[in-house]
């Protein structure tokens, strides 16, 4: 005999919630794009040009990269090729490892991010951040933390 497990469905209020997150998370990256797009710049790209200004040596690994920005190998080796066309990135050989890979912020990419970081911060502000008490964004960090590390941690895993 075979045991069911009931469906938990949302209460009215858990679901009003998480449609309020959704709504909230497509509105604010489709708006973050749009700001980015005088620069020539997807959300994809700046994530990129973040995780590279913020590394030792400006290069990570493409492995490490792609684990970063949450992309899969080959589809991050698409986004690194259009990204060294426009000369933000290179790729260089890894001394120790011969099939890998680093992605390199070039000098041109270092000044993108210089140009492009003071606007993508005012638009974080404007469209989030200066919206909510400081209190609020307290309450939301410590509310999204579990979150967020319940994710973390199933990350790599099926």
């Amino acid at each position: 005999m075979e045991t069911e497990t009931a469906t938990r469905w949302l209460t009215d209020d858990e679901q009003c919630t998480w449609r309020t997150h959704l709504d909230v998370s497509r509105l604010l990256m489709h708006q973050l794009e749009k700001d980015l797009q005088p620069f020539g710049l997807t959300n994809n790209d700046y994530e990129i040009l973040v995780n590279l200004s913020e590394s030792a040596e400006r290069r990570l690994r493409m492995s490490d990269l792609a684990a970063a920005t949450l992309q899969s190998k080959s589809r991050l080796s698409h986004q690194i090729t259009r990204m060294e066309s426009a000369g933000l990135v290179r790729r260089e050989n890894c001394e120790s490892d011969r099939r890998g890979l680093y992605a390199v912020l070039t000098e041109h990419g270092m000044e993108t991010m210089r140009k492009v970081a003071p606007h993508h911060v005012a638009s974080v502000r404007k469209h989030f951040i200066d919206l909510m008490t400081p209190e609020a964004l307290a309450e939301l960090r410590e509310s999204l933390a579990p979150v967020a590390d319940h994710l973390r941690g199933k990350r790599g895993k099926v």
